[in-house]
């Protein structure tokens, strides 16, 4: 009977020697073994996979605090311009995406358990520092992009949690698994957008330091069930060359570029989104922002079953499509003066998000099968294009930030953006819907 032996366990003869580390260490994993996962691994996945959600949850939220903090800015005495205010609200993007492809490295090399009590306590920075610069409206400008900047670290969250729980499970379960660990941490910028406007309101104002701190207690706690309850392990071996085969491979760059205009753009949006409503409809309640990161997140499954019905590639170009027409919808909205106009369909604009991004993220094996590539160069473009894809959501805010800088109006910054939807949609139908990629439905 193969069972999963930790460092507490003497190794059996027919177990490889692993050198002796620190830490909860699995010496002998093997999914993919139907004995050891009936008998304790998948219990063992699970519980890994739950508190790898909770802890990634913690980063998107972190990494999405200043989106929700900069719109109520004004309100506690700070003078920021609109740009100020949107360079605020990406550079945690532009941080988070250049982080995401070490952080995938860092699971190999320090243990998955290890490196979830790192990455949560590093979100102690970024809470610590809004708290110390939120507090006083005098506070220099490039003091609080430097804060924001710290905000990054919880992008990065992301590609280390989803490298960790890719070892824990079997290929027939690893897609379930990873679609779990995304939407969880997704949802943290919902959460974060919903529950950070409850939570700095007081009887005087607002009192944006709580945006913080609120935090603090949940990062400790996270930082805590996984030192006490997740593994690391020691078969979970780094492939550097994954990423050397998928640079040289064309299809890596394509997709990075689809998924710029899926992922960038929700999280983009996400950023964005309070502070539009802010500029656009102060009279409605900021707190109805968060709807839009909710949608796209829980739409980001559908999107991976709907490309398993019918192929990934039209699944994300019709997800184009109906970002064009969210877009033109806002647009007709602002000439109009219409909210529910302008929020039904940012809201249709995000559930295409969240669609195209779980339908680019199944295309990517089927596009390197179909074009005789291997499973490490999928594995390396996964990786590069969810780096390359999270640069959106600095493009998106400095989008909006030059149009109303220049124009006095979001406006040019939708119709530019419609025009790179169709660009992507054309690109997507040429490469991957034509010919053998269409035969093949990838």
């Amino acid at each position: 009977m193969s069972t999963p032996t930790t460092r507490d366990q003497a190794p059996t003869p027919s177990e490889p020697a692993v050198r002796r580390r620190t830490g909860r260490w699995i010496e002998h994993w093997d999914p993919e073994d139907k004995t050891l996962w009936e008998d304790g691994g998948r219990r063992t996945a699970r519980r890994n996979l739950v508190l790898s959600i909770f802890a990634e949850f913690l980063g998107f939220g972190v990494w999405a605090i200043w989106s929700i903090v900069v719109p109520q800015l004004p309100a506690a005495g700070f003078d920021l311009t609109v740009d100020q205010m949107f360079w605020l609200i990406s550079v945690p993007s532009l941080v988070g995406a250049t982080l995401r492809i070490p952080y995938t490295f860092a699971v190999p090399v320090f243990g998955g358990r290890n490196w979830t009590i790192v990455s949560a306590l590093l979100l102690l920075l970024p809470a610590g520092a809004l708290v110390l610069t939120v507090g006083d409206p005098t506070t220099p400008f490039p003091v609080l992009l430097a804060a924001a900047a710290l905000a990054g670290l919880g992008g990065g969250n992301f590609a280390s949690s989803m490298a960790n729980i890719s070892f824990f499970f079997p290929e027939k379960e690893k897609g379930a698994a990873l679609g779990w660990n995304a939407a969880g941490g997704n949802i943290g910028t919902a959460a974060v957008q919903l529950a950070v406007p409850l939570v700095i309101v007081t009887g005087a104002g607002v009192a944006l330091d709580r945006a913080g701190l609120i935090f603090i207690p949940f990062i400790l706690l996270a930082a805590f069930l996984a030192w006490r309850h997740m593994d690391n392990l020691s078969t979970a071996k780094a492939d550097p060359r994954s990423f050397g085969v998928a640079v040289h491979h064309k299809h890596t760059w394509v997709i990075s570029f689809i998924y710029i205009g899926t992922f960038g753009s929700f999280i983009g949006y996400a950023g964005a989104f309070p502070t539009l409503l802010a500029a656009q409809f102060p009279q409605v309640a900021i707190p109805l922002a968060f709807v839009g990161a909710l949608v796209g997140s829980v739409a980001r499954p559908l999107g991976g079953i709907l490309a398993d019905r019918v192929g990934g590639a039209r699944v994300t170009i019709g997800s184009f499509g109906v970002m064009a027409l969210g877009a033109v919808g806002a647009i007709a909205a602002l000439g109009s003066g219409s909210f529910a106009l302008f929020f039904g369909s940012f809201l249709g604009l995000f559930v295409a998000t969240g669609v195209g991004n779980g339908s680019v993220y199944r295309m990517i094996p089927a596009v390197f099968r179909a074009s005789g590539g291997t499973a490490k160069a999928a594995a390396g473009c996964i990786g590069i294009a969810g780096a390359i894809g999270a640069f959106g959501g600095f493009l998106i805010p400095r989008g909006f930030a030059l149009s109303t800088t220049s124009a006095g109006s979001i406006v040019p910054a939708l119709w530019l953006f419609i025009g790179v939807y169709a660009v992507m949609a054309l690109v997507c139908w040429l490469v991957y819907g034509r010919g053998a990629m269409a035969e093949a439905r990838v």
